[in-house]
């Protein structure tokens, strides 16, 4: 395989292709399994007596979609297939920011057509925006967005076809990655950067990192560079995004495996670190080839290295000069998004998403209360961590992970915490993506993008994926969202009642399960919801990252795109699309709300200026300056 060919891969691709998972050598017993499951499909899909345990929610919505008024201030738009974005009439959108676009002064704008030169690319708006939230501090409007992965075919020569050359080629790659924060500001109903204010900043992959929680000090953290194993550089692979009620931003590392590579496949490494590289994923070749020039990559002289990535990372936006934190009491995983919200008695409670294939969901919950003013630090690491056993009833319970329930201590469930979640039994899951809790009601939902080894294959650690409760179809190429309810409204709670929200699929191609949920027709296909928000009254705003071909059991869909979704009628509706090849992910809204700042990741075409694309981040505002949404 050519290094430019290895590169294009996604990063479960690159997984499969790297750790193929063994083949269910019994498939029998598992078509056998999924048509003994129909009854409880079909009463989830008709929201029938077994999602009744839930109240008014999935049950009601298919004959509340004629009765209610719909609460959407939009008329629903069309899918698209062309190379621009797309939104309800009423709206206008425009460009805030592009991947390139400079800071502060001293960097002129990147030089696209030519990759660009080394200098000042850590002073330019990174590349390929994911997550993000804003923050309103002393009259200043700021925006935290993350930057995931670079496209290497852009960034270096072409004569390279995408391959590093040298060092500089590396530090490149790692300066347009990581995070930003910038000042925006609105004049005459237009957004615009503050170049050169005082808050705006790149966090990349060389920037100091403090380590702190119960790994901290672990011998799996030291390196040369550290022996004290409390400090790293860099953050990467940054996805999903959290906001603390003290107003930090959580950035989310979750693909870091590849980045690591080894400069000699003969290294010998202990028996934890093996497991722990088979587990996520390490292996002898990067993406990116780091490991040929940033020794800090090669896992044959830097072993330990990878441990350090995979976290939680809190940055203080109001904060230039601050140091970013890893939270290890948060876990180590493919991290999503980190959705946080607070106990019925001020406990501070994070959900969070794996997203792997088969791989599981996960709650924290804090031993302190959040107070005003307080101390904060402790209360992203001092806690405990749970994983979710969903049953086919209906409930379901959070496993703790402790000692006790894994012959692990503190630091090695905050390490290898995939491999605790399968020790206590917790329930595979279909890409556990962004997790979103409601401000109005006391639910989260989390988005299940998709899984093709559904019912086919374990996961990494060897666990079982046959089709259970909220992940209910083999092969499931559509994704679904799953809505818990914890008990006695309270999100410490140690059970829960769920149902599925929505079950994405295709009524114009198929009659069976993969039609989808009644609350999906063919005004508002879609597939692999990847994205989710919930805003301040309630309404789920869905964004997806799946098939846009258009083409067979994807028909319809159109590209990628943003929804909206109503709770109560279980309406679904389209508000945006974007451009051909792209993701749309990562929103927030301006202080005032009337202003929805949306991230458009990897267009395909030349969006969004005509010649090389650009991912960007766009502002959606009503003609009318009325509140968006």
């Amino acid at each position: 395989m050519k290094d430019a060919d290895r590169m294009s891969l996604s990063a479960d691709d690159w997984d499969e292709l790297h750790f193929p998972r063994p083949e269910e050598n019994e498939f029998d017993r598992v078509v056998e399994s999924a048509i003994s499951r129909r009854g409880f499909l079909g009463g989830v899909l008709a929201f029938g007596s077994g999602a009744s345990a839930m109240g008014a929610g999935l049950m009601g919505s298919t004959s509340a979609l004629a009765a209610e008024t719909s609460r959407f201030a939009f008329t629903p738009i069309p899918a698209q297939t062309d190379g621009t974005v797309h939104v309800p009439e009423g709206y206008d959108w425009k460009v805030l920011m592009r991947w390139g676009d400079p800071l502060f002064s001293d960097a002129d704008g990147y030089d696209i057509a030519n990759g660009g030169p080394v200098e000042k690319s850590d002073r330019i708006f990174g590349e390929n925006t994911d997550g993000m939230e804003t923050f309103s501090f002393k009259g200043h409007e700021l925006i935290a967005i993350n930057h995931e992965f670079p496209n290497n075919g852009i960034n270096l020569p072409t004569a390279q076809e995408g391959v590093p050359a040298n060092a500089g080629d590396v530090l490149k790659i790692q300066n347009i990655q990581g995070v930003t924060v910038m000042e925006v500001k609105e004049i005459e109903d237009e957004w615009s950067v503050v170049k050169d204010s005082p808050f705006n900043r790149r966090i990349h992959h060389n920037t100091p990192m403090k380590i702190v929680g119960p790994a901290a000090g672990h011998d799996l953290l030291k390196t040369k560079a550290d022996p004290t194993g409390t400090a790293s550089l860099g953050t990467m692979n940054n996805c999903g995004a959290g906001k603390t009620p003290w107003g930090t931003y959580l950035t989310c590392e979750e693909n870091f495996n590849g980045y690591f590579g080894s400069s000699d496949e003969t290294a010998v490494y202990d028996q934890p670190i093996v497991d722990g590289y088979a587990r996520y994923g390490v292996k002898a070749k990067s993406w990116n080839g780091y490991e040929l020039f940033d020794p800090r990559f090669d896992t044959s002289k830097n072993p330990n290295e990878p441990h350090r990535a995979g976290w939680i990372v809190e940055i203080d936006p109001t904060k230039p000069d601050s140091t970013p934190v890893k939270h290890t009491g948060l876990g180590r995983f493919k991290h999503e998004n980190a959705e946080v919200t607070l106990a019925a008695d001020g406990r501070v409670v994070v959900y969070m998403g794996d997203d792997e294939r088969g791989e599981y969901l996960y709650k924290f919950v804090s031993n302190g209360t959040y107070q005003p003013g307080g101390e904060t630090e402790s209360l992203l690491n001092d806690g405990t961590l749970y994983a979710a056993k969903f049953d086919d009833d209906l409930s379901g319970e959070w496993l703790p992970l402790t000692p006790e329930t894994t012959d692990m201590n503190a630091a090695e469930i905050s390490i290898f915490t995939r491999l605790a979640a399968s020790k206590v039994g917790a329930t595979t899951m279909d890409r556990p993506e962004w997790v979103a809790s409601s401000p109005v009601a006391v639910e989260a939902y989390c988005c299940l993008t998709n899984n093709k080894n559904r019912g086919i294959k374990p996961n990494a650690g060897g666990d079982d994926t046959s089709i259970n409760g909220p992940n209910p179809r083999e092969t499931n190429k559509y994704g679904q969202i799953v809505r818990w309810r914890p008990s006695n409204d309270d999100h410490a709670a140690d059970t829960f009642d769920w149902d599925l929200y929505v079950m994405a699929g295709n009524p114009t191609v198929h009659t069976d399960a993969y039609a989808g949920s009644p609350n999906v027709n063919e005004g508002n296909l879609f597939n692999s919801p990847d994205g989710m928000v919930i805003d301040t009254t309630g309404l789920i705003w869905i964004q997806t990252d799946g098939n846009d071909n258009n083409a067979e059991d994807f028909a319809g869909n159109g590209n990628n795109q943003m929804l909206v979704g109503d709770p109560i009628t279980g309406e679904i509706a389209r508000f945006m699309t974007g451009p051909k090849g792209c993701e749309v992910t990562g929103l927030a809204w301006s202080t005032d709300l009337r202003t929805m700042f949306v991230g458009i990741q990897h267009p395909g075409s030349n969006w969004p200026d005509g010649g090389t694309p650009r991912s960007s981040i766009i502002a959606i505002k009503r003609t009318d300056n009325g509140l968006v949404g």
